[in-house]
């Protein structure tokens, strides 16, 4: 695979790194093997209710290329050589709410997980390796989480992970929560 420069943050910072270990999961590049997984968190309902819906099976699988999800600061959550989820540390659009700055443009943490692995403590093991990643490639740049207020599972890992309510608004109709991350200010595993 070609190291790709993540323009998104800085020039500096080398995409993919090598696979991050945590105590139960690998946080990696995307692959084609991985293709099948893509599809089927996309078109589970219960990966898709605060998300704005799941897609149409038939339709993800005409969309979805051969190797999905390879770009910049997409980790693959890997569970015994499986896919079970994917972290994302993505820019947020400037012409969204929710931002600190009044430029807009933080990095903002995502996750979704086959809903067969919720409940487990995958996604805070994997959101917790992604952020010291991302503390150790960029440190002191915040990263925000945002999510529906309705959303109390998401609510809690925030909050576990370490974010702290930084303000709510009104998008897709409902209510959203979001936080802010400090590298600066602790290790989001503890």
């Amino acid at each position: 695979m070609s190291d790709v420069r993540a323009r998104s943050w800085d020039p500096s910072v080398a995409w993919p790194p090598a696979p991050i270990r945590t105590e139960r999961l690998v946080l990696r590049a995307s692959e084609a093997r991985d293709r099948t997984t893509f599809v089927e968190l996309f078109a589970a309902p219960e990966v898709g209710t605060y998300i704005g819906g799941h897609r149409p099976r038939d339709e993800l699988e005409r969309a979805v290329p051969e190797v999905p999800g390879r770009r910049t600061c997409l980790f693959v959550a890997d569970l015994d050589g499986a896919m079970i989820g994917m972290v994302t540390l993505d820019r947020r659009a400037p012409e969204r709410p929710g931002h600190l700055r009044p430029e807009g443009g933080e990095t903002e943490l995502g996750y979704l997980f086959l809903p067969e692995a919720w409940g487990r403590g995958y996604a805070a093991e994997a959101c917790a390796a992604a952020l010291d990643w991302f503390a150790g490639a960029l440190p002191g740049e915040p990263v925000l989480l945002c999510t529906q207020t309705a959303n109390a599972r998401a609510l809690r890992l925030a909050v576990k992970l370490g974010f702290a309510e930084a303000g709510r608004f009104q998008e897709y109709g409902a209510e959203q929560w979001f936080g802010v991350w400090d590298a600066g200010k602790g290790a989001a595993s503890g």
